[in-house]
């Protein structure tokens, strides 16, 4: 039964850390391959995925499920971020009455794919799959 839990908790951990990984190197790519200028907010959201990638693969590597502790707060603080930031792309009136977001607009929208899909909707999926992955994990170890 254990074994069992711990093998669940390392399929966890794999599947937030691919998805942090993922998100670091789509965010990376949009910046330094496209040449897209990241707006303030954008830089906030990098702040809380980045060091994902170390943490998540830290508890991977050493098969320590409590990186889920740290994941799941940084996931959920960058996750409100993508939220705020894509309401504001996406809601007319949060458009209009949000803050001056410096030398790049953060109502700009460099990729709209199928209508919806920005570059802050991709990371708040990603946001959401490491919050749910990291959630899962502290609850099957009843933390």
């Amino acid at each position: 039964m254990s074994s069992s839990r711990e093998k669940t908790n390392e399929n966890l951990l794999t599947l937030a850390w691919i998805t942090s990984f993922i998100a670091t190197l789509g965010s990376l790519y949009f910046s330094e391959i496209l040449q897209y200028t990241p707006c303030d907010l954008c830089w906030f959201q990098r702040i809380f995925m980045y060091p994902l990638v170390i943490i998540l693969g830290i508890g991977l590597f050493k098969k320590d499920a409590t990186a889920a502790r740290y994941s799941l707060i940084l996931s959920a603080i960058g996750g409100c971020i993508s939220l705020y930031h894509y309401g504001i792309q996406k809601i007319d009136f949060l458009g209009e009455h949000s803050a001056s977001c410096g030398i790049v607009p953060c109502t700009g929208e460099y990729i709209n794919w199928l209508g919806f899909i920005t570059i802050p909707f991709l990371a708040l999926i990603a946001f959401i799959i490491i919050f749910i992955t990291s959630l899962t994990i502290l609850k099957k170890a009843g933390r």
